[in-house]
């Protein structure tokens, strides 16, 4: 069950990455949130283990904002992030990477 914040914001849209590894997750995401505006709310379902890991080290180098744990009513590992306006853009081959622009 994951740790709940009572300010975590309601999601604007979900991705949902169970059962995928966080390289697969990433690429998920970054597909899903392309064209998004600034300032949506994305909640992420991971279940990788790592993926508390992975997630706030993504949004700090692409620019997004880590929100942490969010509640989810069904107990699924729940993370939610706040898209920036000044994000860095990241390939979309390989999210991990930055385009250098």
């Amino acid at each position: 069950m994951n740790p709940t914040t009572p300010d975590t914001p309601a999601p604007d849209t979900t991705v949902d990455g169970t059962g995928l590894l966080c390289v697969t997750l990433l690429l998920r995401l970054r597909k899903e949130i392309d064209g998004a505006q600034p300032g949506t709310v994305v909640h992420v379902i991971a279940t990788d283990p790592a993926a508390p890991l992975d997630l706030p080290a993504w949004c700090h180098m692409t620019g997004h904002h880590y929100l942490g744990p969010a509640p989810d009513p069904a107990g699924r590992p729940v993370y939610a992030l706040r898209l920036a306006a000044d994000a860095r853009p990241t390939r979309p081959d390989a999210p991990w990477h930055s385009t250098g622009r």
